[in-house]
């Protein structure tokens, strides 16, 4: 598979990250609009009522600092997973929202927990390990990228503050990392230059015929343009008598 092939853009590139934006986006303008409150919709851990929340807590934000600091980095990540990894984007996103969700609903405190995090969290943490995984240039610059942005995010998968949902965001990366390892990966065929092959011999490579052993260029023609060469140019002595010579035979 090649590169050009395998890094392709398709329309779910963009239309994913808009779509779910605007979700999020969407839910909480009904909430304000309507005054509402969505937040007991969210997933409370360990009631058969709560479980819901696995399907609508990644819809909901408790507040519009919340909502903004979910936004930019759920439309980044979705685009990058959408485009670099289009034959798993489907299945980590609907899969790592559900099973995330049931780590959050099995070992949450007793609360409602909402937000994109634990969405972020999973995609960080697949795109991250994942492209360590490949070992291949473009997929292991891009996890650099996303660790070198998002990387200060990994302290909050800890207790470490209160109402944040640590338990969400635990799950997330857990999640992703476990997609990481059992999702295969086809990667583009890195392509080989001659003298990157095993059977090369520096010997018989042409170019390398034109220097000596100090690095000096040598103009040197192939045997066949010296043949060519001899069979065309021939030389025709015209020899003419001298009527001044006294030579006689």
């Amino acid at each position: 598979m090649s590169e050009q092939h395998y890094f392709k853009y398709t329309i779910s590139v963009i239309l994913a990250p808009m779509l779910a934006v605007l979700a999020i986006w969407f839910v909480y303008w009904v909430e304000i609009n309507f005054h509402i409150n969505l937040n007991s919709h969210g997933i409370y851990p360990r009631k058969v009522s709560g479980l819901q929340g696995v399907l609508f807590s990644p819809f909901i934000h408790g507040s519009i600092k919340h909502l903004y600091n979910n936004t930019i980095p759920l439309a980044v990540l979705l685009a990058s997973l959408f485009y670099f990894y289009r034959e798993h984007a489907i299945k980590v996103l609907l899969l790592g929202v559900l099973l995330s969700g049931l780590f959050t609903w099995v070992i949450g405190r007793p609360s409602y927990h909402i937000g994109a995090s634990g969405v972020i969290y999973l995609l960080v943490s697949f795109i991250f390990f994942k492209g360590i995984i490949t070992k291949y240039y473009r997929l292991v610059a891009l996890s650099l990228l996303v660790v070198f942005i998002y990387g200060s995010l990994l302290w909050y998968i800890f207790p470490i503050k209160d109402g944040i949902s640590w338990e969400g965001h635990l799950g997330g990366f857990l999640v992703g990392l476990l997609f990481a390892i059992v999702f295969k990966t086809k990667i583009p065929t890195v392509k080989k230059y001659v003298w990157e092959k095993d059977d090369y011999n520096e010997e018989e490579d042409v170019f390398l015929q034109h220097f000596d052993e100090d690095g000096n260029f040598i103009e040197k023609l192939p045997e066949e343009s010296k043949n060519n060469i001899s069979e065309k140019v021939k030389i025709i002595y015209h020899l003419k008598n001298d009527p001044t010579s006294t030579n006689k035979l």
